[in-house]
């Protein structure tokens, strides 16, 4: 896919999967995001993994995560975002 200034990238789709489930993006940049989608299997596929995951990780009740695993989970999505 070739990208223009509106497109969106794969690394801006991945940055942004969450807010789109969860209904926070503009109107522009959800448009831009299904647009990118439509095209890129790939991102599609992502997508709709990351659908499946938050809908079992709500299924998951917090005090079923044995307490030093959620530390260490925790602490990788903080390194995550710094890293």
């Amino acid at each position: 896919m070739t990208e223009t200034q509106d497109e969106m990238s794969c690394k801006e789709l991945v940055e942004l999967v969450t807010d789109y489930v969860e209904g926070a993006l503009s109107a522009s940049d959800r448009d831009r995001f299904e647009s990118h989608v439509s095209e890129c299997p790939p991102c599609e596929e992502y997508l709709e993994q990351m659908k499946l995951t938050l809908r079992l990780t709500g299924e998951l009740a917090e005090d079923a995560i044995d307490p030093m695993a959620r530390d260490r989970l925790l602490a990788a999505f903080r390194d995550w975002k710094t890293g």
